[in-house]
């Protein structure tokens, strides 16, 4: 079964940053740390 659990702290640990980078208008920054965890999530749900 998918780790949900560890997926969810990966996705909110960069909506964090992410949301701490749009603060410092580094829009950039933010996207690209949103879609590495999405990337990371979607792994983690594949290999289960």
């Amino acid at each position: 079964m998918a780790d949900y659990e560890k997926m969810y702290a990966i996705l909110c640990g960069a909506a964090s940053g992410a949301v701490d980078f749009l603060e410092q208008d580094q829009g950039a920054h933010a996207i690209r740390l949103l879609k590495k965890a999405l990337e990371q999530a979607e792994e983690l749900y594949i290999e289960d």
